[in-house]
């Protein structure tokens, strides 16, 4: 059977919405008609909220940029910008490869000139290299640790018993006091062993409100928090319910918040934003649909040589820190198959949680 136009323009589109590249086409007055799955993805905003932007819009501060866009249209000849730093709306920015393509005959859908502007963001394979990386290292650093921490637990617990059995033999009070030093410290070397081997429990998994999470960590940071210190939020609420653990994403939303909060002082901002991220890849998988948290501070930095370590246990820059609260949050994310990156520099800090938005049962 024949197919209609519209018919050809949804089986177009649905091709057009599985590619990984982000498209862009707008209309004879320059402004967005339609953004891709990919396109929201890389500028971390909905289609509908996008949809009428200007040039200027989407492309603040690259003049050139759009000089040459409006160039293009006027004269019908295409152009690639290879390897360019592209700023985004959200403040943060990519480098993508920028293909231009006036659109001169579209009468048989609108009557009237276009333009199609494919973003290939380079960032993207690099990004993907560096979770499989941190993945790899993270399940190697975690073997390591279980093994070390069978080694030390077994001597740790007979030294703690013949410690108990020295305590009983002794009348001496003040000698019994030492037998006390060496069991308080074999206990506390076992629970740091313990916390170093982080969670050891699957999670128990429900549908949970991702806000209804955040806003408790974020009622509990505040109780805690100098007064000249700001918390904000800029909440998404069209993200859909979470198949996750309640407790655990308030344990590694609050060491990640807790850590931010230290970073910032006595005085600075603290964000905790959320956003749905379409077509991502965590890992080795494709995710249809994540949800994105960011919290996002105003401290100085995570110095350059601490940022590819910064999610290993006992790794601090604080001389009262422990290293553990990072290297867990880590750990209780990828338990629900998700992933947290980094991005810092000084005056702002993000730490970006992503989550699968599925049930993987």
């Amino acid at each position: 059977m024949k197919q209609t136009p519209t018919q050809h323009i949804d089986f177009y589109k649905q091709i057009v919405e599985g590619l990984t590249n982000g498209v862009l086409l707008l209309n004879h007055h320059l402004l967005l008609d339609y953004i891709n799955a990919a396109g929201e993805t890389l500028y971390e905003i909905s289609a509908n909220r996008l949809k009428g932007a200007t040039l200027e819009e989407l492309f603040p501060g690259s003049e050139n940029l759009i000089a040459k866009i409006k160039s293009a249209f006027e004269s019908g000849h295409p152009f690639t910008e290879r390897e360019l730093l592209l700023p985004l709306p959200n403040q943060r920015l990519v480098t993508v490869d920028c293909a231009v393509t006036p659109l001169n005959d579209m009468k048989e859908f609108t009557n009237k000139r276009a333009m199609l502007i494919e973003l290939n963001q380079l960032d993207r394979s690099i990004r993907i290299s560096r979770e499989e990386k941190q993945f790899a290292q993270s399940n190697a650093m975690r073997a390591l640790i279980r093994g070390l921490a069978h080694e030390i637990k077994n001597p740790l617990g007979g030294l703690r018993g013949a410690a108990q059995l020295l305590e009983r033999e002794l009348n001496n009070e003040e000698l019994k006091e030492f037998t006390n030093i060496i069991i308080g410290e074999a206990d506390r070397l076992r629970n740091l062993v313990n916390r170093l081997l982080g969670p050891n429990t699957l999670p128990h998994r429900a549908l949970i409100n991702i806000h209804e999470i955040t806003e408790h960590v974020r009622q509990l940071v505040q109780a805690d928090k100098p007064d000249e210190v700001l918390m904000t939020h800029d909440y998404d609420p069209s993200i859909p319910e979470v198949y996750a653990d309640r407790d655990q994403l308030i344990q590694a939303f609050l060491n990640i918040t807790m850590n931010a909060l230290h970073a910032v002082g006595e005085k600075g901002e603290i964000t905790i934003r959320t956003r749905t991220v379409r077509k991502i890849t965590i890992g080795h998988k494709r995710y249809k649909l994540s949800c994105q948290i960011d919290i996002i501070d105003s401290g100085p930095g995570i110095p350059e040589d601490m940022m590819e370590t910064i999610f290993f246990p006992m790794v601090t820059n604080r001389a009262e820190g422990t290293g553990l609260g990072l290297s867990i949050s880590q750990s209780l994310i990828q338990q629900h198959n998700g992933l947290i990156q980094l991005t810092s520099q000084p005056g702002r800090t993000v730490f970006s949680v992503l989550l699968p938005i599925e049930n993987p049962e």
